[in-house]
C-alpha cells in the first residue's frame, strides 16, 4: 500500500495522521514486547466521542487502530465505525490472530489492514510470537486479503532473516497487496510496552551479517519486478538499511542516518488518553484533564518536538521506523 500524502502539517494547526491504541492487551506472546504481560486497559467508546470534534478541528485524515491487539477490545468495530462515519479513513494494524473471525466486518470498515507476521512456517512463528498460531493467522490473512488491501509487515530478526525471500512468496500465496520489512527494535526501552529486558537478544550477530548481505543481493536480483511495482514496500536501498542497523548494533559502523518528521504531522494516542509524538518516544506528563489539542500544544510537547527536530533525542538516532512526509 502506497504511503499516504498529507497536505499540511504542524501539530498545533493540523494533525493529518493519528495512531490510536484501542487497547493495551494482546493475545500474542512476542519475545520483544510486554503488552501481553501487563496490558489491562481498553479504550472506551466514550473517549472517541470526546476526541472527534478535535480531530475534525485538527484536520485529521487517517486514523490507524493499533495496540496491543486492537481486535481484543470488544468495542473495536464500534470505535472504528464511529471514526469512519465522521469522514476519517481508518486502517487496522493487527497480529491477525482473530482476523479470520472478523475478516468480513473488518473489510467493511477499514480501508486497509496490516498484519504483523514474523515467520513463514509454524516453528519460526511460534519461536518469535510464543504461540502455535501460524496457520490461524494465514487463514485470517487469506480471508481479509480477498476483501480489502492487506499488507504483511515482517519484523526482521535472527530467527527469521533467512526467510526474507520466503516472506515475499508467502505474501503472494496469501493474496497480500504488499509485504514490508522492519528491523527488530532492541534499543528503545519505551517501545512495545516494554517494562524490562526482552527474552534474550533477537538481533543478528556478527556472523549473520554476511549471510544477510547475500540474501539481500539475491532479493535485489530475483525480485526486481516486486521492488519496482511496490509489492515489496521498501526499495533495495532502504532494505539494506536493515543490514546497516544490525551492523551498527554490533559496533561495526554508525547507525544509518534517520530522516523522520513524524511528530510534525502525526501523534499517538494511547488507551489511557496519553499522547506521544511517535511510537518510540514517550510523551510528556500532562497536568490537568485537557483534551487532545491542549496536550499537543502543551509546553512539554512543544519542547519534546523541538528536541526531536534538533536531533537531541537518542531514540531517533537508533530508530528502525523512520517516517518522512513532504509537508506543504
Amino acid at each position: 500500500m502506497a504511503a499516504t500524502s498529507f497536505a499540511i502539517a504542524l501539530p498545533r494547526r493540523r494533525l493529518p495522521l493519528v495512531t490510536l491504541y484501542v487497547t493495551e492487551r494482546c493475545n500474542s506472546r512476542c519475545i520483544t514486547c510486554d503488552y501481553w504481560r501487563h496490558g489491562r486497559i481498553d479504550l472506551e467508546p466514550a473517549s472517541i466521542e470526546a476526541v472527534l470534534p478535535e480531530l475534525k478541528e485538527l484536520g485529521t485524515q487517517l486514523v490507524v487502530l493499533s495496540g496491543g491487539e486492537p481486535l481484543l477490545n470488544p468495542a473495536w468495530a464500534a470505535i472504528a465505525e464511529r471514526l469512519k462515519s465522521n469522514g476519517l479513513e481508518v486502517w487496522l494494524l493487527t497480529s491477525g490472530l482473530a482476523l479470520a473471525k472478523h475478516a468480513e466486518r473488518a473489510a467493511q470498515i477499514f480501508a486497509a489492514i496490516t498484519v504483523s507476521l514474523d515467520g513463514t512456517d509454524s516453528a519460526t512463528y511460534a519461536a518469535i510470537r510464543g504461540l502455535d498460531a501460524f496457520d490461524k493467522v494465514c487463514a485470517g490473512v487469506r480471508a481479509a486479503a480477498s476483501l480489502v488491501p492487506l499488507n504483511l509487515r515482517v519484523t526482521v530478526q535472527r530467527a527469521n532473516y533467512r526467510q526474507l525471500p520466503a516472506f515475499v512468496e508467502l505474501a503472494k500465496r496469501l493474496g497480500a497487496a504488499q509485504v514490508s520489512f522492519l528491523a527488530v527494535d532492541v534499543v528503545n526501552a519505551h517501545a512495545f510496552g516494554r517494562v524490562g529486558s526482552s527474552s534474550g537478544d533477537p538481533s543478528l550477530w556478527l556472523d549473520d551479517l554476511p549471510q544477510l548481505d547475500r540474501i539481500l543481493e539475491h532479493m535485489e536480483r530475483e525480485y526486481a519486478a516486486e521492488f519496482a511495482s511496490g509489492f515489496i514496500a521498501e526499495s533495495p536501498t532502504k532494505l539494506r538499511r536493515i543490514h546497516e542497523y544490525f551492523a551498527a548494533l554490533r559496533g561495526k559502523r554508525a547507525y544509518p542516518e534517520v530522516r523522520c518528521n513524524a511528530p510534525e504531522f502525526s501523534a499517538v494516542i494511547d488507551a489511557r488518553g496519553g499522547v506521544q509524538p511517535c511510537h518510540f518516544i514517550q510523551g510528556p506528563t500532562f497536568a490537568g484533564a485537557g483534551g487532545l489539542r491542549a496536550k499537543l500544544e502543551s509546553r512539554g510537547m512543544a519542547e519534546l518536538r523541538a528536541d526531536i527536530r534538533a536531533g537531541k533525542r537518542g531514540e531517533c538516532r537508533t530508530c528502525v521506523c523512520s517516517m518522512y512526509r513532504e509537508l506543504a
